[in-house]
C-alpha cells in the first residue's frame, strides 16, 4: 500500500505533462487515485497489491487524457471532447478488458480471476464519471456515449473543480480543490475503510472455530 502511494506523484507527474495548461475544469487526479486505493485495498486479496493499486489509480486518472483533443480543434461538447466517450460507461467497461488484456495475459476473460479483475478496472474506471459528476463546474459528463452524447450531473454538484496543470494547480485555488476533495472524496473513503476493517472484524468473531479432527 505504501509503495502504491509512493508511487502515485510519478504517475501524476506523467499524466499532467501530457495534458494542456488551458484547459476546463475537472477533480484533480489526487482525488481520482484515492477511490482505486480505496476500492483495491481489501479488493482481489489474493492478486499482487502493489500491481492492481497502480493499474487502477491509472484507469481513474486515464479518461481526462482526452483534454488533448483541445490541440486538435475538437470541442468541448463534441462526442470525442472532454467529458465525452472517454467518461462514458462503454469506454470504462472497454478499459477494464484492455487493462485485464495487456497486464494479466495468463488468465482469459471469462475466468473468474479474469472478470473479477475486469470488474475492478471498470470500477475504477466508472468512479471517474462519478466524480466529475459531482463537480460545479464545466459541461456534464456522457455517461451513456455513444448512444446518448448528451452530458448530464448529480444533482448535488458538491465537489470544487481542479484546474489542470501544475502552474494553476499549486496556486489557491488548488488549495480549495484539495479542502474540497477531502471533505467530500478522502473522508467517505476513509468511512468505507473503517467501516469495512470493522465488518471484516465482527464477522471473524462470529464466524466460529472448527474443532481439530
Amino acid at each position: 500500500m505504501a509503495y502504491a502511494y509512493a508511487h502515485l506523484p510519478q504517475l501524476t507527474r506523467f499524466f499532467t505533462h501530457l495534458l494542456p495548461l488551458k484547459a476546463p475544469f475537472i477533480a484533480s487526479a489526487f482525488g481520482h487515485a484515492v477511490v482505486a486505493l480505496t476500492l483495491g485495498k481489501d479488493y482481489a486479496p489474493q492478486e499482487n497489491k502493489t500491481k492492481l493499486l497502480l493499474l487502477g489509480t491509472f484507469c481513474t486518472i486515464f479518461p481526462d487524457a482526452d483534454v488533448v483533443m483541445f490541440k486538435f480543434g475538437v470541442p468541448y461538447e463534441h462526442f470525442l471532447g472532454h467529458r465525452g466517450f472517454s467518461h462514458s460507461l462503454v469506454f470504462a467497461g472497454l478499459l477494464g478488458i484492455v487493462i485485464t488484456l495487456l497486464f494479466y495475459r495468463r488468465s482469459s476473460l471469462t475466468s473468474p480471476r479474469g472478470l473479477r479483475l475486469c470488474a475492478f478496472f471498470f470500477l475504477c474506471t466508472a468512479s471517474h464519471i462519478l466524480l466529475d459528476a459531482l463537480t460545479n463546474g464545466g459541461l456534464g459528463v456522457a455517461v451513456f456515449a455513444p448512444f446518448d452524447n448528451q452530458r448530464y450531473f448529480l444533482p448535488w454538484r458538491t465537489i470544487q473543480v481542479s484546474p489542470i496543470g501544475a502552474k494553476r494547480f499549486f496556486s489557491q485555488s488548488g488549495l480549495e480543490v484539495l479542502k474540497s476533495e477531502f471533505l467530500w472524496i478522502g473522508l467517505p473513503s476513509l468511512g468505507f475503510l473503517l467501516l469495512s476493517r470493522l465488518f471484516k472484524k465482527s464477522h471473524r468473531k462470529a464466524t466460529p472455530v472448527q474443532p481439530n479432527q
